[in-house]
């Protein structure tokens, strides 16, 4: 899909982090753009931020854990343009936890969002892609889902679990003209991990350079985008997996908060995570 201009998305968890800045960089582009996010605040405050560009922008405040509200936002989203080209499930949730403190009930808050919350968008937005016998699915997974890091069991579940049912529509979908990247960020510099401190080795990325890596994903076919590039390293862990525990720990990956500063993300924060 080289030429963005005119094309019509639809981005969850678009009020902040990764989902704002795609909605920018977006926009530039001249794409039409949905934008689906439970805090009505930021939300509408960016819609007006696109719309003084002459951006076209429907902001829909939806809680992407609802079904039948992610398919109302897409309806809504194919009744004003027509069309439906790009689906990026980028909606989150981190719950950062060790595993001495699990609960089934940390598994499923995580779930809900990370992984059926982009379910319910790309089940919804499906039928639409394949009348038009073209789109692209977007699916914002994590370093995460290529090895799971200390103290992010609940969030890693998640995400691997959508990294592989990214794997599965990319097959599947390919002869419909129907593309599916799946994104793998590392940690991204998001309110929802301020608190978080991380090594030299793997500083946050501002949301503007994933963003900019999607685009080029969206425009190349992309099967998948690791970002930064040191996130290639997690590769050893399919040959040497003793070995990149060890590294993990040395290098101190899996983060640690700052001394007294609390909880690594607020209670039902959205849209942050390695985001």
């Amino acid at each position: 899909m080289r030429d963005l201009e005119g094309r019509v998305a639809i981005i969850s968890g678009g009020s902040s982090g990764i989902g704002a800045a795609l909605a920018r960089a977006f926009a530039r582009e001249r794409v039409r753009v949905a934008l689906l996010a439970r805090r009505e605040g930021p939300l509408r405050a960016l819609a007006q931020e696109l719309a003084a560009q002459g951006v076209e922008v429907l902001p829909i405040p939806t809680d992407v854990t609802q079904e039948e509200a992610v398919q109302a936002a897409v309806d809504r989203t194919v009744d004003r343009w027509g069309r439906l080209d790009i689906v990026v499930a980028n909606a989150g949730q981190y719950v950062r936890k060790p595993v001495t403190a699990w609960t089934v009930e940390d598994f499923q808050r995580s779930c809900a969002v990370n992984f059926y919350g982009a379910l319910h968008l790309v089940l919804a937005a499906l039928p639409v892609l394949r009348r038009q016998r073209e789109g692209h699915i977007v699916l914002m997974s994590s370093l995460d889902a290529k090895k799971g890091l200390p103290l992010d069991g609940p969030y890693v579940a998640a995400k691997y679990a959508l990294s592989g049912i990214g794997g599965v529509m990319r097959q599947e979908l390919r002869d419909e003209g129907i593309d599916v990247t799946v994104v793998y960020p590392g940690r991204v510099d998001t309110p929802m991990i301020a608190n978080l401190k991380v090594p030299w080795i793997s500083p946050k990325l501002p949301p503007e350079k994933v963003a900019r890596a999607v685009l080029k994903a969206i425009r190349k076919r992309k099967a998948e985008v690791i970002v930064p590039w040191t996130g290639y390293l997690l590769y050893l862990d399919l040959l040497a997996p003793r070995l990149a525990d060890y590294l993990v720990k040395k290098l101190g990956l899996s983060g640690e908060p700052h001394p007294a500063s609390g909880p690594t993300h607020p209670p039902e924060a959205e849209n942050g995570t390695h985001r």
